[in-house]
């Protein structure tokens, strides 16, 4: 049998393979396209049976690849594995018991999860004879049955008291984008936003706190209230001190950080990432920062943490101080202002804006 070398599906050689290597550049299956090709190449100079021994691969299936080739003008994709997902797949099979007892058990206690229906589920199917569920198992039916709408909705009770009366309303669950593995590489990719409790003498008053992961650069503002709509201002505060773009924050899962909030995030284009619920860590970065102000800043003005605006004014003093002199270990033993400015400015541009640390006067 002829063997056929893979520079013929190139007129000009392997130059022109090169012109090809832009075909994958970005192809998600770049690495397999790669080692094919290298494969035939190995083919084509040592034969089939040293390609056998060495990749495993038989000449049938290397002259499969090269008919790809041809077929495909000799374009470097063309290589690429197809997908082997089987066309028909194994479909869950559950017990119709215990199908109809999740869904009658559910419907008589809405919201119970899967931890508190499996043993109610076991008691019941050891009764009939049938094997019972694992937990992991009783918690994908219960997905299964949610996609299929045979659960029913979550409804919360609404009571005006202006016309006494009251109805049902269906609960509407938004689901919450998560920061999962993605890790900042410049300033503003990624700003994590906190509320910290302040009690003095039975008054309660809510810190905003907000830090840019990247540089530590960071701000904070005192409210009376705990709102979205003051989470909303000091979004817009944050943004106006802030001496780079911001992309995305990073919250936890309060009720400041809806609506209003949210509304804001995105009229400025603004990605809002949410923590995962009791994972503190999420924020591992401002948590220590709120530590930070505590224990530096607001023990000492907590007598004037009654009137926010007085409290405030000596808030951007610190500030100034906490992102022009303070060093981090994290970054470097610089400030966040100094290490922005020596890694993402030029050095020229670097000192003309070192002497603009006045950029908080002026917030009311």
């Amino acid at each position: 049998m002829k063997q056929i070398n893979i520079a013929n599906y190139f007129h000009y050689g392997y130059s022109r393979l090169v012109k090809y290597i832009d075909d994958v550049i970005d192809h998600p299956q770049k690495d397999a396209i790669e080692h094919r090709v290298e494969i035939i190449k190995f083919f084509d100079e040592f034969g089939a049976d040293a390609t056998r021994r060495a990749f495993g691969k038989a000449r049938s299936t290397i002259f499969l690849w090269k008919q790809k080739l041809n077929r495909h003008d000799g374009r470097i994709s063309a290589l690429a594995p197809g997908n082997k997902t089987p066309l028909h797949k194994r479909k869950r099979q559950v017990h119709p018991f215990i199908l109809e007892f999740i869904v009658k058990y559910r419907t008589d206690h809405p919201g119970t999860d899967k931890v508190t229906i499996t043993p109610m589920l076991a008691a019941a199917c050891r009764r009939q004879g049938i094997k019972p569920a694992s937990e992991s198992t009783v918690g994908r039916i219960i997905h299964d049955l949610k996609l299929r709408g045979r659960l029913p909705k979550r409804s919360k009770l609404i009571y005006n008291a202006s016309f006494d009366k009251q109805w049902l309303k269906e609960r509407k669950t938004k689901k919450k984008l998560r920061k999962k593995n993605f890790t900042p590489q410049v300033p503003g990719d990624l700003v994590q936003m906190d509320t910290v409790s302040v009690f003095a003498d039975g008054i309660k008053r809510y810190i905003y706190t907000a830090l840019d992961v990247r540089t530590r650069f960071a701000f904070a503002y005192a409210y009376k209230t705990h709102s979205s709509a003051h989470a909303s201002d000091f979004l817009n505060k944050f943004l106006n001190v802030v001496p780079f773009t911001i992309k995305r924050v990073q919250t936890d899962n309060g009720s400041e950080f809806a609506k209003y909030f949210e509304l804001a995030c995105s009229g400025k284009g603004l990605i809002h990432y949410f923590n995962y619920p009791r994972h503190p860590q999420s924020n591992g970065h401002l948590e220590r920062f709120n530590r930070t102000i505590q224990e530096q800043f607001v023990i000492d003005y907590i007598d004037s943490i009654d009137e926010p605006e007085e409290f405030n004014s000596a808030l951007m003093k610190y500030l100034i101080w906490y992102n022009t002199e303070k060093v981090h270990r994290g970054i470097g033993k610089l400030s966040p202002l100094r290490y922005y400015l020596d890694n993402y400015i030029s050095p020229e541009k670097s000192n003309m804006l070192w002497t603009l640390t006045i950029f908080y006067v002026g917030i009311r």
